[in-house]
């Protein structure tokens, strides 16, 4: 038998502020200890695991001229994050895929970072990043409701998961269907706490407080967390859910009230860089415009359509009566020229409108219901309005 032998587990005991009326005992375990030398460290694992740079903050804004933009290194947000990307004509350019650094050659003075999304979070708030695409939940947890990231689109359609908290089917949980439920139970008391495993201490520690648990102790891990209640080394996991099939594999299940946010990819920003370093908010406002312009037309078709009539709106009439073939502000109609008995006349108008693709069987129907025929569909890859939404609140949140 090898000599070698895993690190013990070391349990360490955080308070947490509260009214005094209110006890409430919450214990945060943190990660193993290997060596004297990490013994010797400052006990609190906050400062260790936000500690990213010791640089004068004064500086961190003014020592270079790039703007930088952080994305994904690997996993599936990567690809997803490059795939659209490139959708928006933006693709990134690396020479060398092992290499950090990468650009866009559309848009100069930039230079792409490749970071674990933590990591993109962290950097963002030393300054050694401006922008950035990370899920929500990874910005929530490791920025910590710090006023200095704005999320600058929240909705990129992609990275969809929930935050969530799961317990076993059996056993004391099967007849606990809710956090309500979950709070009310007896076992758990000071000597013996509700165990509950996560990768997201302060989001995980924030909400079972919020849901009334009294007596938690939370333990810090990462990857493969369903294992650790039928191993008896949790009671309850807080952790990513996508579908919920890994959830079910291994006899856990959501309850009512369990979810503690909803995530997808965000393009996210240092409030300081927008306001200080040259060229940010300029390449800030193109990313978003073609983000949004895509995104948009990616919910959209353009439907085309032939349709009798005696003039333009009168057919306008017949369409404007029908809600979901109404498009962006109208449908665009024109005259199809045709030749009869030796003369051009008029006897069809071409309809074209855009329609959500998930209504556009809905509206073939409708325009067939009055009198369309030879229907094309045809897919949209852009659709710029005359300023996004987000960038007028991205001006005004930031007091421009």
């Amino acid at each position: 038998m090898s000599s070698m032998s895993a690190p013990p587990l070391e349990f360490a005991a955080f308070p947490v502020s509260q009214p005094p009326s209110q006890p409430y005992t919450i214990r945060l375990c943190l990660r193993l200890r290997s060596s004297p030398v990490v013994r010797a460290r400052s006990p609190a694992p906050r400062a260790t695991a936000t500690a990213v740079s010791t640089r004068p903050a004064v500086s961190l804004y003014g020592d270079r001229d790039v703007v930088r933009l952080g994305l994904p290194s690997k996993g599936r947000m990567a690809e997803q994050t490059l795939s659209l990307l490139k959708s928006c004509q933006l693709a990134v350019r690396q020479l060398n895929p092992r290499q950090y650094t990468a650009d866009i050659p559309l848009i100069p003075n930039l230079e792409v970072w490749f970071q674990r999304p933590k990591d993109i979070v962290r950097k963002l708030q030393s300054g050694d990043l401006d922008l950035g695409i990370v899920g929500f939940d990874i910005v929530s947890e490791y920025a910590q409701d710090n006023d200095d990231l704005v999320v600058v689109h929240d909705a990129l359609d992609f990275g969809h998961c929930r935050l969530s908290l799961a317990v076993p089917k059996q056993g004391v949980f099967e007849n606990v269907n809710s956090m309500e439920d979950l709070a009310k139970m007896p076992e758990w008391t000071e000597e013996r706490p509700l165990r509950v495993v996560t990768g997201f201490g302060y989001l995980g520690a924030k909400f079972l407080k919020e849901k009334g648990l009294k007596h938690v102790l939370l333990l810090s891990a990462d990857g493969a967390l369903e294992s650790f209640p039928p191993m008896g080394m949790a009671d309850a996991i807080v952790d990513l859910v996508s579908s919920g099939t890994t959830l079910r594999e291994n006899n856990l299940k959501e309850i009512e009230g369990s979810v503690v946010l909803e995530s997808q990819a965000t393009l996210v920003a240092s409030r300081k860089s927008l306001h200080k370093r040259k060229g940010v908010l300029d390449i800030t406002h193109e990313l978003l415009e073609r983000l949004e312009a895509h995104l948009r037309a990616s919910a959209e078709l353009m439907v085309t359509a032939n349709m009798r009539g005696n003039s333009a709106e009168e057919v306008a009439e017949r369409v404007l009566s029908l809600t979901s073939i109404c498009g962006l502000q109208g449908p665009t109609i024109s005259p199809v020229y045709c030749r009869h008995n030796d003369k051009v006349a008029v006897e069809y108008y071409a309809l074209n409108v855009v329609v959500p693709q998930k209504l556009l069987y809905k509206s073939i129907q409708e325009l067939r219901s009055i009198g369309g025929s030879g229907v094309l569909v045809t897919k949209l890859t852009y659709i710029f309005d005359e300023e996004t939404p987000r960038w007028r609140n991205l001006l005004s949140g930031l007091g421009l």
